[in-house]
């Protein structure tokens, strides 16, 4: 009898549509990318460096962007990035109606995870600033959930870092799932892919953290706004630690 209505449960819950399905799964995926790296850029700066650095911040993104391939690579392909959606639609591997949705779904996982990141640390974030939520000055705490450009950087000096470093990223992804190419072992892919964002964020991250997913950046930035950091996390320039 048990096993009988845990198969009728199994079957009411199944998702059959198959969008649908490729939504929730991407949601997922992106939760899991975006709660990761943030929690390594929280733990790095609600302890002042002292339980956890720049390397091991960049370390969790990378290892978080393998964790999502993983999670969602073979529902929705883990596109986890609006740039890699929009550069499959560009070489007309998915299609241009799809694409606003998963963009929307993306920031939206985004928004969920720095949700769920300020709940962990909520008391780490509050003992640190000293109760204040601000996006600049020695104690600003909205580095963790968005990334900022460093002190020196110029508009055009950002807007190629941005450029390159995003190209860099969809170059390596395009020529490591590539069957046609020196093939990575079935499977490893995302951990390919991994190495990959790791050694962009290690060369390409004193200017501004590296940005390279447009949903990992506004989906927690737009968090802050609402979650009392206020509009200047949409308008301050300098000094930002947060990573990409």
């Amino acid at each position: 009898m048990g096993r009988v209505s845990l198969k009728r449960a199994r079957a009411l819950l199944r998702i059959r549509n198959q969008l649908a399905r490729e939504c929730l799964a991407e949601l997922l995926a992106v939760v899991v990318l975006i709660l990761i790296t943030l929690s390594g850029s929280a733990q790095m700066v609600t302890s002042s460096g002292t339980k956890g650095n720049i390397l091991t911040s960049y370390l969790a993104g990378a290892l978080a962007v393998m964790v999502a391939i993983y999670t969602a690579g073979g529902v929705s392909g883990a596109h986890l990035n609006p740039a890699f959606s929009l550069t499959l639609c560009l070489l007309g591997q998915f299609p241009w109606w799809k694409f606003p949705i998963f963009v929307a779904v993306q920031t939206l996982g985004s928004f969920i995870a720095a949700g769920a990141v300020y709940a962990l640390y909520h008391d780490a974030i509050q003992y640190y600033s000293n109760g204040t939520l601000a996006a600049s000055g020695p104690q600003e705490t909205a580095s963790i959930f968005a990334t900022y450009p460093a002190e020196y950087l110029s508009l055009s000096n950002g807007f190629l870092d941005q450029v390159m470093g995003t190209a860099v990223l969809i170059v390596g992804i395009l020529a490591i799932v590539d069957s046609r190419n020196k093939g990575v072992p079935k499977g490893l892919e995302p951990v390919a892919v991994a190495l990959l964002v790791f050694s962009i964020e290690v060369s390409m991250g004193s200017n501004c953290g590296c940005p390279m997913n447009p949903a990992r950046d506004f989906g927690p930035r737009l968090f802050t706004y609402v979650a009392g950091w206020g509009a200047e996390v949409f308008r301050w320039v300098g000094g930002g630690t947060g990573l990409g």
